[in-house]
């Protein structure tokens, strides 16, 4: 019979779905051969407009997954949707990488690389485009699209901002 907190955390893992974005193999040089090291970026979403990143190292690909999921789950942002859309357009920034993000009508699809993709399925955003400008490293394009997600407003913050309705700004 399965443990009844197992069962508990389950029913926790089921909201949330995650997606391992990049492993990268470390090698240290020692006297007796090489000792490997993996880190791993995963991303967790909810699909409703939360996400996470997280960056976990480990000796072994399955603990460095492990702590990747634990390190995202704590580090969710919720990202402004507008249906199955993002609001506006917007370039995510982070060190050397640019992501540019648009929204796209309904039926084009996530039109993305593999890393931005995961993220933005994940968030639950089905329609936009986006473009990975300058540098293609995995970090930092992961980086400058949550960057990008966090920056995004709704109409209705922006008119609330301004002091107006949201009719006098459209």
């Amino acid at each position: 019979m399965a443990n009844p907190n197992q069962r508990n955390s389950n029913s926790e893992d089921s909201e949330f779905e995650d997606r391992v974005i990049h492993i990268n193999r470390c090698a240290k040089v020692v006297k007796g051969g090489r000792r490997f090291s993996f880190a791993a970026i995963v991303v967790v979403g909810d699909k409703k407009g939360q996400v996470g990143i997280g960056l976990g190292k480990a000796s072994e690909v399955p603990e460095a997954i492990k702590k990747a999921t634990k390190q995202a789950r704590k580090n969710l942002i919720k990202v402004p949707l507008s249906g199955t859309t993002i609001p506006h357009e917007i370039i995510g920034h982070f060190g050397a990488s640019r992501v540019l993000m648009k929204p796209a009508p309904e039926g084009s699809g996530v039109i993305a690389s593999s890393s931005v993709r995961a993220i933005l399925e994940c968030a639950g955003i089905q329609n936009i485009l986006t473009k990975s400008l300058k540098r293609d490293n995995p970090h930092n394009v992961v980086r400058a699209t949550l960057v990008g997600l966090k920056n995004l407003r709704n109409f209705d913050v922006i008119a609330r901002v301004r002091g107006k309705t949201v009719a006098e700004i459209l």
